[in-house]
């Protein structure tokens, strides 16, 4: 369950890189690096390695 919720945080962090380098899609883009920031938050708060 652990390296899927680090696999959505990347992805969802790249697909927010994008999106601000790229297109405008607005208040969409943060929702996901906020999602994302969640995800790696909660991964350390296990106690497991980010990497």
């Amino acid at each position: 369950m652990g390296n899927l919720l680090y696999t959505i945080a990347v992805i969802l962090v790249i697909l927010w890189a994008i999106g601000f380098l790229g297109y405008n899609l607005g208040g969409l883009i943060h929702i996901l690096i906020v999602i994302a920031l969640i995800a790696v938050i909660f991964r350390i708060i296990q106690g497991r390695k980010i990497l």
